[in-house]
């Protein structure tokens, strides 16, 4: 028997396709319809299936629309010549920076020993608020893009992630454990809900923190409403902060802000960042919206904040 070539193509619901490209299923129906792409099979149910080959160019539309692209410049197009763009422009908006170009090349080449000494290196020269802005941001984004564009397989994108997360996590506890006397530590609470299930935003959301004087607390991802509300009591946080990625769609985390706002204290604040923010066209009140850069800054104010309102006799 032949076990090279499976009798069926494997196929993805519409619930799968939400989850992995971060398109949501009202956004796949409507470009069904406008475009006549994707075009599903449809099960003995009914319901909708999508070969992997639409599952990939759906990955490079979505890629393509976080870069600024309009779908119905780019849908028509095929997966090799969308490939082909996505490549151009997240080179083209890559810093050229030796030491990412060197590290990326580590990583397509899978040599994760290697990679882990470069960033390592990189982190004692660059210290860990520029690590993490200069270096790591470019390069998780030019990996996401190698993804995508096939030249990097899943399992490569999986390697990288354990082996940034093993050096972050390293260089935030040592940088955790130095005293910063006569700084104030806000205590931040860092998660993510439960649809988000990428956690190297929020890692590099802490180590940012952390390199400013912070006391942070993760609960890693996908954490119950509920339940980060309950821990931001007990533990007595003063920042809850969430991450929110390019595959999480910007309803699903607009409503889980709401939902969080609505249980928190208000003299907790709310703090998201992360892709699913930037399209979001009405931002939940009273939700501090970041970019990584935008951290310092925020806990600067946050500071002068604490600092005014314990002057108020």
């Amino acid at each position: 028997m032949d076990t090279d070539n499976p009798p069926f193509p494997v196929c993805s619901t519409i619930s799968d396709v939400e989850r992995d490209t971060g398109l949501a299923k009202e956004t796949l129906r409507v470009w069904e319809r406008r475009y006549a792409f994707p075009q599903p099979q449809r099960d003995a149910f009914g319901e909708r299936l999508y070969s992997a080959e639409q599952v990939r160019k759906l990955r490079l539309v979505k890629r393509l629309l976080d870069l600024g692209f309009r779908p119905g410049k780019i849908i028509g197009h095929s997966s090799d010549a969308l490939q082909a763009l996505a490549a151009r422009h997240s080179a083209a908006a890559a810093p050229d920076d030796p030491r990412l170009h060197a590290c990326l090349a580590l990583c397509q080449a899978y040599q994760t020993d290697a990679l882990r000494a470069a960033l390592s290196q990189a982190l004692l020269e660059m210290g860990l608020r520029h690590f993490v802005t200069d270096l790591v941001a470019p390069l998780t984004t030019r990996v996401g893009a190698s993804w995508a564009c096939g030249q990097l397989a899943v399992y490569g994108e999986h390697l990288f992630t354990e082996t940034l997360q093993m050096v972050l996590r390293t260089a935030i506890f040592l940088t955790q454990q130095a005293d910063r006397p006569g700084l104030a530590a806000p205590r931040i609470l860092l998660t993510t809900l439960p649809q988000e299930r990428h956690g190297l935003s929020l890692l590099m959301v802490e180590a940012l923190c952390v390199a400013d004087g912070a006391h942070c607390i993760s609960l890693g991802v996908q954490t119950p409403l509920q339940d980060i509300v309950e821990a931001a009591h007990t533990l007595r946080a003063d920042i809850v902060a969430l991450s929110f990625s390019s595959c999480n769609n910007t309803r699903q985390a607009q409503d889980g802000l709401n939902g969080l706002r609505a249980g928190l204290p208000a003299a907790v604040e709310l703090w998201a960042g992360g892709a699913a923010m930037a399209p979001m066209k009405r931002r939940p009140a009273s939700v501090h919206v970041l970019d990584l850069p935008q951290v310092a800054g925020a806990l600067a104010d946050w500071r002068r904040r604490r600092a005014k309102s314990c002057q108020i006799p």
